[in-house]
């Protein structure tokens, strides 16, 4: 299977299917000036649709890795939003770690991996 690249620009591409597995490259949320529930909203929406664009969706979830700009501020509530968007039954491979993200406004990015059906 050839590796396929949508949302694509010089240096990155924001989907790549290769060998039935879906990559998204870090998704953040649109409105920046958001509290971290609703970046956290907006970021898993934007993921259902890229995942839709790949032909998946977040039940076929393997790996979440999730990047906070303040872990002990932000974990809660990026975590409610989760537990409620994860569907029953879904149990990816997760890690959540506290980074340095590139605009100092975002307070949380989201990196996946899924199996395509």
């Amino acid at each position: 299977m050839a590796i396929q690249r949508q949302l694509t620009n010089d240096r990155m591409s924001q989907v790549v299917v290769h060998n039935g597995t879906v990559y998204l490259a870090g998704q953040v949320g649109d409105d920046m000036s958001a509290g971290i529930e609703q970046q956290t909203r907006e970021t898993l929406a934007n993921i259902e649709r890229l995942l839709d664009l790949a032909g998946t969706d977040k039940s076929r979830l393997l790996s979440v890795t999730i990047y906070l700009k303040d872990i002990d501020a932000h974990f809660a509530g990026m975590n409610s939003v989760w537990d409620k968007w994860l569907p029953k039954g879904v149990a990816p491979a997760r890690a959540t770690v506290e980074a340095k993200l590139c605009e100092p406004q975002i307070l949380v990015e989201l990196s996946v991996v899924a199996a395509l059906p």
